[in-house]
């Protein structure tokens, strides 16, 4: 199993567009993706506009179709208009 997390600094004013651009459309076109097991986004209470995607999903093939996929570069350059930064830290789950 893969492990995508990806930090955002997402811009202050955005936070909210942010979370329901998530929860409507960017989880749910990612849930139709082969190999998919899971996302959760996590934001900081301490520190708003840090968030936290973690994504799951059976190999990294599953994981490189879906960045890929047509749906993901429909819905990555609205992302990036929510967020400053990200950084992409991915992991085999072993256990």
């Amino acid at each position: 199993m893969i492990e995508r997390q990806v930090h955002f600094d997402v811009h202050p004013e955005r936070s909210s567009d942010f979370e329901e651009f998530f929860k409507n459309e960017y989880r749910p076109a990612m849930a139709r993706s082969a190999g998919f097991i899971s996302v959760d986004l996590l934001v900081n209470p301490g520190e708003p506009g840090h968030y936290q995607m973690a994504i799951r999903f059976t190999d990294q093939l599953s994981s490189d179709a879906w960045r890929a996929s047509d749906d993901h570069k429909r819905l990555a350059p609205r992302l990036k208009e929510m967020y400053s930064s990200s950084q992409v830290m991915l992991y085999e789950v072993t256990v």
